[in-house]
């Protein structure tokens, strides 16, 4: 498919001005996870006036459509999140969230506009495709359970045959592609611990066990499990979000309670973290004479790239932006629900760079000021673009190739 390739990229040139619009038209009018409304009507409406077959409401607010090629052949699909986040908006840009403490801060604008610029180029050219293009607009990826699993199990990848998806990435430069065979995002689990002490005055504490002596001694102890009891070469992550226990300065607590994220990549590791995590707080409560109760949140797996898919993206980005510019990343501990996909369909998911210190877009992700380099949606969209055309290409003239 390399003769279609100028005619792709010549295409999302001209109407990037159009996705850098509905990106910051989305970006003004964001919306959480499981309320998104008024974003996946507006994307439905935008793929049925390209022609294409829409079906709404997948999996309860996702939206997925598909293109028909010209010829026969195998069945891609591509993905864009659509929700926000709950966080207030502290840029001072024309853009900025309209919708008080609700805030696109993790690209997910980004992600949406990118795919609906493809879908109009793609539209434009259905005589190369040999087979079907699948575009899965999925909500809630931001909160567990995510959508990701309710639209598979409402048939969105039916007959899908391969997967592909990107993340636009401030951490890495505008202009670089990073992406890993193999493990590239972790699972994301939860945890909370309510620790049941007996309270009591300030001055007497041995009438009192102190609730909130058990959670910080618990919180020491649960960072003892990945630093001395798993194997070095295994990459685990324990972290306390939030500690609350105690009414006031001369009261020693009764109650107090712990919650955090668990973070791997191993499956078997997965599972001890969260028996240890039970038995280590059972027993540092014991020794101070407090009780609680545990309760394990299973969140996102892992994000495994297929190997052949992986090759296929990042010679694609090669081709795309030079051997330089493409970049084998480590894993990030950062969770997506994307893996879903990658658990029932082979493919692919990489970051796109999106940062960019000389337009001051440094803020990490989640941060009340993040921001993004809007040219990394031109990357994504040539990306997603050309490794479905490479896809099919293949899966077309394998078919067509004589037996032996």
């Amino acid at each position: 498919m390399d003769e279609y390739e100028p005619r792709l990229d010549e295409g999302i040139e001209a109407v990037f001005p159009k996705m850098v619009q509905w990106r910051r038209e989305f970006h003004q009018f964001p919306e959480l996870s499981f309320h998104e409304e008024k974003t996946p009507a507006r994307v439905a409406h935008f793929l049925k006036g390209l022609g294409m077959k829409v079906r709404e409401g997948v999996g309860g607010r996702g939206v997925v459509a598909v293109l028909d090629g010209t010829k026969p052949g195998k069945t891609v699909a591509l993905r864009a999140d659509m929700d926000a986040l709950p966080i207030q908006d502290e840029k001072s840009c024309p853009y900025r969230s309209r919708i008080p403490g609700v805030m696109h801060a993790c690209g997910h604008d980004g992600h949406m506009a990118t795919l609906l610029g493809l879908a109009e180029v793609l539209t434009g050219m259905r005589e190369a495709i040999a087979g079907r293009i699948v575009f899965l607009f999925q909500h809630a990826e931001e909160v567990i359970p995510g959508g990701a699993r309710q639209m598979i199990e409402d048939g969105a990848l039916e007959g899908v045959d391969t997967v592909y998806g990107v993340h636009l990435w401030t951490p890495l430069p505008s202009g670089v592609v990073g992406l890993r065979e193999g493990a590239l995002m972790a699972a994301a689990d939860s945890f909370h611990i309510d620790i049941i002490g007996k309270g009591g005055h300030g001055g007497l504490p041995h009438e009192a066990i102190d609730a909130v002596a058990a959670a910080s001694h618990l919180v020491v102890n649960l960072q003892m499990i990945v630093s001395r009891q798993l194997d070095p070469l295994k990459s685990g992550v324990i972290s306390v979000g939030r500690i609350q226990g105690g009414s006031t300065f001369n009261i020693i607590a009764e109650h107090c309670s712990l919650e955090g994220t668990v973070r791997t990549f191993d499956p078997k590791l997965r599972q001890y973290i969260q028996e240890r995590i039970g038995e280590v707080a059972e027993q540092t409560c014991l020794m101070v004479g407090a009780r609680c109760d545990y309760e394990y949140g299973w969140g996102y797996p892992p994000v495994i790239n297929d190997r052949t898919e992986a090759h296929r993206m990042a010679e694609v980005a090669r081709s795309l932006l030079g051997n330089e510019q493409v970049w084998g990343i480590l894993p990030v501990m950062a969770g997506e629900d994307f893996a879903y996909y990658l658990q029932q369909k082979p493919g692919a998911f990489c970051l796109v760079g999106a940062g960019n210190r000389e337009k001051g877009f440094v803020y990490p992700h989640h941060h009340p000021q993040f921001d993004f380099d809007e040219q990394a949606m031109k990357v994504a969209a040539k990306l997603l673009g050309r490794s479905s055309l490479a896809y099919l290409s293949a899966g077309c003239e394998k078919e067509s190739a004589p037996s032996s």
